[in-house]
């Protein structure tokens, strides 16, 4: 990793290294030969210890191929080729299916891959090293937008500038707070359990999204008897789930999940975390855009929060490339106001979504119950309305690299 003296200048200057973060940085340094683009993180770039794993929209695999990642995580990536989607109540055994959404986009394409955060971090990692220059770690203390520049200092009395600034600092952004950009947000008063568990019936490439009274619980499947386990619970609920033994969490989870895939077993710590919805009012101001959890954190139910983040990532990247071939000064308003305005409403939609869905999910009034199952049935009913769901969920419509083509 480069070593930085008191001051460094870049064309565009990354804080964050997480996917996003690093997704962007790799895109603009493969699409604009002689840019010079930093990534900055608090702490040293290294897999982490996570236990999680990610769903990986099509048009998000794209991005992921054309910036050159995708071959080195495909092979612990397992797809999604079908998604059954059930309601339940408290003491419900069965867990009828409302809507089911099957088959692949096409004969080669499934509308996502589960893929391990470890490997998809390892994949982006490696390829930056290459092509960015990873900067020291530092935290950031300042930020300000000058009439060409942007800068910002660190902790330590660095300084580091660039023409345009991202963040991708996540949900508690520091740069967004000292550019000023205010946020919405609610708190949903509900926590999200995640773990990975080993399963006596094989899972068929079938992920369950069981509706339930605190929450969804998710399962998606991983390679081998495994899936990604994603459970909503009320914070107290969840408390004591994370201080039961393995064997007695265990049992809970089957009965949870109807036993569609027999007994089970955690095979990966179980991470509690609170869930919020925030939403920046701006995602750009002088020198500076946000992206990723700095601009939007959702519910986690339809498994969208990292896909919007790469979305952001490829909608910026085409608006920066585009610039660069026309002269622009790339931290300009006129710039970044192009990408807030292409960005707005997919980022609007997808939490009014995700938020309208959990507020009408969580709630097990039998008469509330009876109206959605309905709606869910009739969708399940309409093939061209499953068709536009399923699209959507897909995402590779819209920016280019969602469509797989270069910049």
């Amino acid at each position: 990793m480069a070593k930085t003296g008191q001051a460094q200048s870049f064309d565009v200057l990354i804080v964050g290294g997480g996917p996003v973060g690093l997704s962007l940085a790799i895109a603009l340094a493969r699409f604009v030969p002689g840019m010079t683009v930093g990534l900055l993180d608090r702490r040293q770039l290294a897999v982490p210890k996570d236990s999680r794993a990610s769903a990986i929209a099509a048009g998000v695999r794209h991005l992921f191929e054309a910036i050159g990642v995708w071959d080195s995580m495909a092979e612990a990536a397992n797809p999604i080729a079908e998604m059954k989607i059930t309601d339940s109540g408290s003491d419900d055994i069965s867990r009828p299916v409302f809507l089911d959404f099957f088959g692949p986009r096409s004969p080669s394409e499934p509308f996502a891959h589960m893929v391990p955060n470890t490997a998809s971090a390892a994949s982006l990692i490696a390829a930056a090293q290459d092509l960015v220059t990873i900067v020291e770690p530092g935290a950031v203390s300042t930020f300000s937008a000058g009439p060409a520049r942007g800068e910002i200092t660190l902790e330590d009395g660095r300084s580091l500038s660039a023409g345009l600034i991202v963040a991708a600092d996540g949900g508690r952004s520091m740069l967004r707070g000292l550019a000023g950009i205010k946020t919405f947000s609610h708190d949903y008063r509900q926590s999200g359990l995640v773990t990975t568990i080993a399963h006596a019936q094989p899972h068929n490439d079938v992920a369950y999204e069981h509706f339930r009274p605190a929450g969804p619980f998710a399962s998606l499947p991983l390679t081998g008897n495994r899936s990604s386990l994603v459970w909503t619970e009320k914070p107290e609920t969840a408390q004591a789930l994370v201080a039961m033994s393995p064997e007695d969490l265990a049992q809970r989870i089957e009965a949870a999940m109807g036993s569609v895939l027999g007994s089970v077993e955690i095979v990966e710590t179980v991470q509690s975390f609170p869930l919020s919805l925030v939403l920046a009012h701006r995602l750009a101001a002088p020198r500076l855009a946000l992206v990723g959890d700095a601009a939007h954190v959702i519910h986690p139910l339809a498994g969208q929060g990292l896909n919007l983040g790469l979305r952001d990532v490829a909608v910026l990247a085409e608006v920066l490339v585009d610039a660069v071939r026309l002269g622009e000064d790339l931290g300009s308003m006129a710039v970044l106001e192009r990408y807030e305005r292409r960005r707005r409403a997919d980022t609007a939609l997808m939490a009014l979504a995700t938020d309208g869905l959990n507020r009408l999910f969580s709630n097990d009034a039998a008469p509330v119950r009876a109206v959605r199952d309905f709606g869910l049935s009739l969708v399940d009913r309409i093939d061209p309305l499953k068709d536009v769901f399923m699209t959507q969920a897909a995402g590779a419509s819209g920016a280019k690299l969602l469509r797989g083509i270069a910049l």
